[in-house]
This record gives structure tokens, sequence and C-alpha cells, in this order.
């Protein structure tokens, strides 16, 4: 709420839904303050009883508007008492769409202690009416006059200028809401509700600087706080002993999908790597007989590159982006635990 400002001068945010997960996934933002429901919404759902449907709802929300459907005044009004006759948990709003019987109906319902919401308006005089009448809620419907080339907000700016002028307590709600830009418009307009779907509300926070940056923030924040050793993945199966057979470095390099291996001695320290370019350049020379040699009798690089597997990811990237390598020997206390293959880094997002 700005400061100083009354919590009516604030455009809450209701829900326009009859999906009851979507109803349980938008209160649990904890400011959602009410949800508004439709017969149209309940019939494309399949509610079939909308009694028991009310009488659910009304246990879900802390605000809860529906239909009282009638074409008379005593229709809407007994409309209004069956559903007051559910055992419901809160009172609900009654809407009703806005006409001579309607909004008799409204100032009898008013009378008796209940908040009504005037809805399909699409006029400043409707609008003054349903004031007149005792309306809790106009609401025009802006999507539909879109539809028709019609300024709906113009119609909105119109109904808040008529109320501030006049001094009326009825609440002009911004409702058939399509996009998010319906909601920047009716912010705009001076709407005290905007009742959205829940597609819509579930993008208000969307943009795309936004998502660079946050992005960013997790990499950088990823780079500055993860080891090495947290990365490694299938990398740990990387690793063969000098006295196994070139074959077992195939299966080990086709487990951890990396084109090479550590290579160590009987003590498990640190001896070579052994890369897929070390067997295409064995396998041209000396055929495939090779495949059953021990690696020890195979050309590789004995002075392989290594990372402490303590060294932060931002040290990685460093090293990847100084070495111009595809991979490193990750070590642990003169050890090699796995290789770090840069790959590993560019699906993190690390590196480009």
């Amino acid at each position: 709420m700005r400061a100083g400002a009354r919590p009516e001068d604030d455009m809450e945010l209701y829900l326009d839904s009859v999906d009851f997960k979507e109803i349980e996934a938008a209160f649990q933002l904890g400011f959602v303050k009410a949800l508004t429901t439709t017969p149209t919404f309940m019939h494309r759902h399949g509610i079939t009883d909308i009694q028991g449907a009310i009488v659910r709802l009304s246990g879900m929300v802390p605000e809860l508007h529906v239909e009282a459907l009638g074409r008379t005044h005593d229709e809407i009004v007994a409309a209004a008492e069956e559903i007051l006759a559910l055992p419901l948990k809160l009172k609900p709003v009654f809407k009703v769409p806005v006409g001579l019987e309607a909004l008799r109906a409204c100032t009898t319902l008013t009378k008796r202690g209940n908040r009504v919401n005037v809805h399909l308006i699409y006029s400043l005089n409707q609008a003054y009416m349903a004031m007149e009448a005792g309306a809790a809620f106009v609401c025009p419907l802006a999507g539909r006059m879109h539809d028709q080339g019609q300024d709906a907000n113009r119609l909105f700016e119109q109904c808040a200028e008529v109320k501030a002028r006049y001094g009326y307590k009825t609440k002009v709600m911004y409702s058939s809401v399509r996009h998010p830009e319906h909601v920047r418009s009716a912010l705009l307009a001076g709407a005290d509700v905007c009742t959205v779907p829940w597609s819509v509300l579930q993008r208000l926070c969307d943009h795309a600087l936004t998502e660079i940056g946050t992005s960013q923030f997790f990499e950088h924040t990823t780079l500055m706080t993860v080891r090495v050793r947290e990365a490694l993945g299938t990398g740990t199966k990387a690793i063969c002993g000098m006295a196994e057979p070139v074959s077992q470095a195939l299966v080990r390099m086709t487990e951890s999908r990396l084109g090479a291996v550590a290579l160590v001695d009987a003590g498990g320290k640190l001896a070579g790597v052994f890369t897929d370019g070390d067997l295409r350049r064995d396998l041209q020379k000396d055929g495939p007989g090779i495949l059953t040699r021990p690696l020890s009798q195979i050309g590789h690089s004995a002075q392989p590159l290594t990372i402490s597997a303590d060294a932060l990811l931002y040290e990685a990237a460093q090293f990847f982006q100084k070495h111009k390598v595809d991979n490193v020997v990750v070590v642990e206390a003169d050890q090699p635990i796995g290789l770090l293959d840069v790959q590993d880094l560019v699906r993190m997002g690390l590196l480009g």
C-alpha cells in the first residue's frame, strides 16, 4: 500500500476461475484477495453440481463472487437466498447482469446485508445505475469491449472519475482480462479491482530482461560457490588402471560419455591421460590388436593438466579458457577422482 494511502486506494488482484487446482495455486501466493466465477466457466469445466462447487469454493478463498441468475427481481433474490441456504463457509458476493430488474434485486439484496457485483456493463450509464442501486462492484468487461473495437479503458477511467466526484463506495472491477497488458491498463485507468485468469496472473512477473538478469545471478553465484567435485557427474567413471586393457578404457569412456580417461598406477596415483585421439592414432598405426594391450603399453599423455577438487567453478572456467582443452583431471590428495569436461560447464550455463 502506498504511504499515506487508504486500503481502498490500492488495486486489488482477484482470480477469475473455477479450476480447483488453479485456485489452490493462486491463493497460496498470499495476496490474491478474492475469486470471481461465472456459469460459463463452470460449463467449460464440466461442473454439473453447481451448488456443490459453490460450497467447496467457499471454503477455499477469502471472498467468493457467484452468479445469482434470474430474469426478474424475485427470481434473482430467490436464487441468492437458495445459495445462502447452502452450508457455506462465508457469505458470497452475488453477481447479477445489469438491467432494471437486476438493479432492483441489487437494492433488495444490499438492504438485507449482502454485497452485489453488477457485471456485463458496457457503458457509463449502466455503471452509474449500478452505483445508484448500491452495488458493491461495477464490472465492465474489457476484453469483450476490445473485441468490438470499443475504448474499454476510457470507460474504466470514466467510472473511476464518477466514483471519485460523487463519492460512491462502489468498487470498479476490471474484468475479461486476456493478457498482462490489460492489467497495466487497469492500473492506469484507476480500477479498484482487477480479476484475472490464472494464465495471465502467471505471466505478470515475466520480462525478458528479468530472465537474463536472474540467470546471470545464478551463473555468477554458482561460479563463486560451487566446487569442482560437485560438478563432476559421470566424470567420476573416467578412471582406468595402467594394467587394464585398452578395451576397458573404451568402456569407461562410454559410461562417462567423455573422450578421455585418467590413468592411475597400482598405488592409485595419477599416471597420465588416455584420449580418444590417442586411440585413433594407435589403431591407425597398429590395428585393432591394441584393444587387448594394457594401457601402459599404449601412447598417452604422461603429464596431464590437473585441477583441485576444491577449486571453485570460477577457477575451472578460467582454466578452460586459458588452456583451451576439452577436459581436465580432477585430483584430491594427489589422487584423481574423475574428469571435468568443458561441456559440463557449458550445460550449466557457465561457459558459452
